[in-house]
């Protein structure tokens, strides 16, 4: 179903509220408050791992729930109902203390996550399916703004205050109650953006060879990028950093992510989704290097540059591919599949790599991710080899 044009605007900026939300604040956010809620709680890394993966749960127990429910009930309600229990864990988060506590709200944050990210995607890129690679770009930039946002916030709240970490969870919080409000007044309510998202997905998706390429290669960005943005500050800070060096660093990469996502959406409509991947996944992986072997300021700089530049073009590229190998009533299907393995990646990736990092340190942690994007490039030549997409 196309789009009004006076309402794109309106739409994408709904959107880009959403994922700024249920993803930035939700998800990326927790690196930057983990280094001040850990000494502040006196967590070790394998319960922070654990934390981390407590939110890739909830989105992996429900992000086909999710589907189901925004085909029944539309995207619009599905998406709502994301921003709330998004809002909810924050508050909890605010008030917590105890390790189980923080256990519940982490796994709703991931909840929420799963309700809305999804749903927001296959709903407004069904709206515009002859741009969709930009729209998804779009929308994700509301991530970078969201990381920006935070890589600000958070580490001056941390140290205006003894506990300025419990202010920023609360400062998400209002976050998401606007972004409640946004995903009621702009996005469009009927059914057909994501009209056949839930449930198990068919033999004809789950058969295709490059959905199953895909359904890898974003279990690997999900095992590596949220172990990256979970432990990537605490490694800078590891290593010397002050937290607004580390801070304006991330900041920076937000940043750069804004402009990326639709520029990396763009580039995938003209050069092809499989060669963009490719070189977005390539570059990610030398960015993941740098400070292995130079964990200095510069170091984490150009690591911070580069997957600022680059990490958006792996997810704009994997969905983008995803609803375009399959035929056009499946493609909602196709995006929760591929989906389901990022979940499955991120429930791994931040309790691997806290074991890792209490065991051998952060340099094995990292140099793990490594080897994971290595074996993801060689997956985008296979995808490559499989011809343009249907």
């Amino acid at each position: 179903m196309k789009a009004d044009a006076r309402a794109i605007l309106p739409m994408i900026a709904g959107g880009m509220l959403v994922t700024f939300v249920t993803v930035a604040c939700a998800r990326l956010a927790f690196g930057l408050i983990l280094p001040f809620m850990r000494e502040d709680l006196g967590l070790s890394y394998q319960q922070s791992g654990n934390l981390g993966t407590a939110a890739s749960l909830g989105y992996l127990c429900l992000v086909m729930v999710a589907g189901a429910f925004a085909a029944r009930r539309g995207g619009r309600s599905a998406v709502v109902i994301g921003t709330l229990l998004t809002t909810a864990g924050f508050i909890g988060l605010t008030l917590a203390s105890g390790y189980p506590m923080l256990f519940a709200c982490m796994l709703m944050l991931g909840c929420g996550t799963a309700f809305a990210y999804t749903p927001v995607i296959s709903l407004l890129a069904g709206c515009f399916p002859e741009r969709r690679g930009m729209v998804i770009g779009a929308i994700n930039s509301g991530i970078g703004i969201g990381l920006l946002a935070s890589s600000a916030l958070v580490p001056w709240l941390a140290q205006a205050s003894e506990h300025g970490w419990r202010h920023a969870w609360a400062a998400f919080a209002l976050f998401g109650a606007l972004a409640t409000a946004a995903a009621l007044a702009f996005l469009p309510g009927q059914r057909g953006g994501v009209a056949s998202a839930g449930g198990a997905a068919p033999a004809s998706v789950s058969r295709n060879p490059r959905v199953r390429l895909l359904a890898l290669l974003y279990g690997i960005v999900g095992m590596t990028y949220i172990a990256q943005s979970t432990f990537m500050y605490s490694y800078a800070l590891d290593a010397g950093l002050t937290p607004a060096e580390a801070g304006r660093l991330a900041a920076m990469m937000g940043l750069l992510s804004v402009g990326a996502g639709p520029g990396w959406g763009t580039l995938s409509d003209r050069i092809g989704r499989a060669r963009a991947l490719a070189i977005a996944m390539s570059l990610c992986l030398l960015g993941t290097a740098i400070p292995l072997v130079w964990s200095s300021y510069a170091g984490f700089a150009l690591h911070y540059l580069i997957l600022g530049c680059t990490v958006s073009g792996m997810f704009t590229s994997i969905l983008a591919t995803a609803a375009e190998s399959v035929a056009p009533p499946e493609a909602p299907r196709a995006t929760s599949f591929v989906t389901l393995f990022y979940a499955i990646g991120q429930l791994i990736g931040p309790a691997l790599a806290g074991v890792a990092i209490d065991v051998a340190g952060f340099r094995t942690a990292f140099a793990g991710s490594c080897l994971l994007m290595l074996a993801g490039v060689w997956l985008c030549g296979r995808l490559r080899r499989l011809g343009p997409a249907a």
